[in-house]
């Protein structure tokens, strides 16, 4: 291997925001900020907004879906004009 053209691969803390949990591994990502983990080390910092512990297809949970189709909810929303014609 070439010397000086590689990054640098070092353990990094990646956080999920919406799940708030930690994890720590190594990771060439490049960040400016650092944090301090629960076992007293600083380390490079990196949030996530998904991971597998807030992702639906992980955790189990599935999206709310619409209760009425894209035609019955076009008719309903158009429903008014069908009673005006030949005014």
């Amino acid at each position: 291997m070439k010397p000086g053209i590689h990054p640098d691969y070092r353990p990094v803390l990646f956080h999920d925001t919406s799940a708030d949990v930690f994890y720590l591994i190594r990771s060439t990502v490049q960040t400016d900020k650092t944090y301090t983990h629960s076992d007293g080390n600083t380390y490079p910092y990196m949030t996530l907004d998904v991971s597998s512990a807030s992702h639906p297809v992980y955790t189990g949970e599935q999206r709310k879906t619409k209760s009425e189709g894209r035609v019955a909810g076009f008719n309903k929303r158009f429903a008014g004009f069908v009673g005006n014609k030949g005014a």
